[in-house]
């Protein structure tokens, strides 16, 4: 996993540089073609609800959480853009008493890799509403300490979707975006998260 996000870190950070070779059309003929190579980066605040399950008993464990996110992408004609997004999601802990394992306390932490894309529907010049969907993989750890069970720990790769709504504020050389999203992710009985954050994105 570490290498998957270095790597993805590397490309993200090599995007000024690549746009300006000699052998790459640069910034100014993308724009006259419709095309904008962006960076954008994240923040915001999210809800998590763990569905768990242990000593034949289930339980949601809630906690909210802050999340932070980069990505790289391209976008074409201010209507359609897709990218690759790396998310860090704060740890989320709850404790609830699950039967014969008794009082328990669940730690989740939790990142993800995913393909996006948006459809922005506006004719606005600068302010267009979008929406997007999203799937990829989430690397979670989960990790359990009961009263009379004990402590285990669960690490597990697995696949994640994306949906979301918002708003973004286009002034060419760079955009903000106001988003509500939702994640879904295909561990224990299911992770969901609600969210929302505020993003900058720099177009090369």
């Amino acid at each position: 996993m570490k290498k998957i996000l270095i790597s993805t870190l590397a490309v993200m950070m090599s995007v000024p540089a690549f746009a300006g070779h000699s052998g790459m059309a640069d910034s100014s003929d993308l724009q006259f073609m419709g095309l904008d190579v962006y960076m954008g980066l994240r923040g915001g605040l999210g809800y998590n609800n763990l569905n768990y399950r242990l000593a034949d008993s289930k339980k949601s464990m809630t906690d909210t959480v802050w999340q932070g996110r980069a990505a790289l992408g391209l976008e074409m004609c201010d209507t359609v853009r897709s990218e690759i997004e790396w998310s860090l999601y704060g740890k989320s802990k709850d404790t609830a008493t699950f039967g014969d394992a008794g009082r328990t306390s669940v730690k989740t932490e939790l990142q993800t890799l995913m393909w996006n894309s948006y459809w922005e529907y506006s004719e606005y010049e600068i302010i267009r509403p979008f929406i997007g969907v999203g799937a990829g993989l989430a690397f979670s750890k989960v990790k359990q300490d009961s009263e009379f069970y004990g402590y285990d720990s669960d690490a597990k790769t697995r696949f994640t979707g994306m949906g979301s709504v918002g708003v973004t504020f286009d002034w060419n050389r760079f955009a903000v975006d106001v988003a509500a999203r939702y994640n879904y992710v295909n561990i224990e009985s299911g992770l969901h998260n609600f969210g929302g954050d505020i993003g900058v994105r720099f177009m090369f």
